[in-house]
């Protein structure tokens, strides 16, 4: 006979997968229509659910907004935390912004970052969560900045990596946003942008990475 114990550890990951279930269709239907456009009707459909049953996990459609802004900034921040903890840098950048062009799901989604942008302006909500994840982004750009700095033997001043954050957090954005405007963008001027800006940036000598793309485009 299961324990007590064992039947709630079900109950928990079966409720936990219908809300994956129900998040991962409600993210598909806000990247094609946008957070306004997409009802919990269509929303349903797409998970293949009634209304009904959605209403057991969620109470609304903003509280399925706000839980997927959560986790897609769980991903951006994982997305940051990956370029400390891979020697390649550079080429790990280029690979986040190859990345979004294709929509690869183990990234944050680039349309549905602009997306969330727009919302923030419309929902205080949403505007006071992304504006504790940038303040996160920043304080994670500031912390592999100053490592960087001291592991190449430098005390760079406070003011100063804090600009070079915020400088290297708005090219990272900036390329999530170009992947979506231009999903078909040159690649090779990627590689140039980030050779000619990030190793400034870090402090670094001359970059040569990003091998895997500009060598497509040589």
């Amino acid at each position: 006979m299961s324990a007590p114990s064992d039947k709630i550890d079900k109950v928990a990951l079966r409720a936990q997968a219908q809300r994956d279930r129900i998040l991962n269709a409600a993210q598909q239907c806000f990247i094609r229509h946008g957070f306004h456009a997409a009802g919990m009707a269509g929303i349903a459909q797409a998970a293949q659910m009634s209304p009904g049953l959605i209403y057991r996990y969620f109470d609304n459609k903003n509280a399925i907004i706000l839980a997927i802004i959560e986790r897609q900034l769980a991903e951006k921040r994982a997305n940051i935390d990956s370029l400390q903890a891979q020697p390649d840098w550079e080429q790990r950048i280029c690979d986040l912004f190859a990345g979004w062009q294709r929509g690869d799901d183990s990234l944050m989604n680039a349309a549905l970052f602009l997306e969330m942008s727009a919302q923030a302006t419309r929902d205080p909500l949403i505007a006071q969560a992304l504006a504790a994840a940038d303040q996160d982004a920043r304080a994670r750009f500031l912390n592999w900045l100053e490592q960087h700095a001291q592991a190449q033997g430098a005390t760079p001043d406070p003011a100063d990596l804090r600009a070079r954050a915020l400088a290297l957090q708005s090219f990272i954005e900036g390329l999530a946003i170009r992947a979506v405007r231009e999903p078909d963008f040159d690649t090779a001027q990627v590689v140039a942008a980030v050779r000619q800006l990030v190793p400034g940036l870090l402090g670094s000598g001359s970059p040569t990475a990003c091998r895997s793309l500009s060598a497509a485009h040589d």
